[in-house]
């Protein structure tokens, strides 16, 4: 049991020290975070408006990837991500990197925790959790 960490609870975290408690999520098994959401924070780190933002940044990206392992997108996780895009109905559509993570959560059983619940729950299997505020 565990919980797929979505960008945007690190995100928030970053914006508002202290708005996240990861131990509020204990009960559900280990924290881990998707390799696309490794990619999208240090994205977020080369972006940065200025070098003292991105110093700032940095620091915070390379402690939550040193804390939390990643899980790697792999052959296995793609045969089902593809799936699950396969399935869904033709007027719905799912942004790619929250289809990844979303794939990579099932591919080992977690749920995603994040902000934004409707960015995953048109994934019929996956179970998601809301943010605690």
């Amino acid at each position: 049991m565990g919980l797929i960490l979505d960008t945007n609870v690190l995100i928030q975290a970053e914006r508002q020290p202290g708005s996240f408690r990861f131990g509020d999520y204990e009960t559900h098994g280990g924290l881990y975070l998707s390799a696309i959401t490794a990619s999208e924070l240090l994205v977020g780190v080369h972006r940065a408006n200025t070098a003292e933002r991105r110093l700032k940044r940095l620091a915070f990206v390379e402690s939550i990837l040193a804390a939390i392992p990643a899980l790697a997108f792999d052959l296995e996780t793609a045969r089902l991500h593809a799936g699950m895009i396969a399935a869904l109905p033709k007027n719905l559509t799912a942004s790619a990197f929250d289809s990844l993570i979303a794939a990579t959560a099932l591919r080992h059983g977690f749920a995603v925790l994040t902000a934004n619940p409707a960015d995953f729950t048109i994934f019929p299997s996956l179970t998601v959790i809301a943010v605690q505020h």
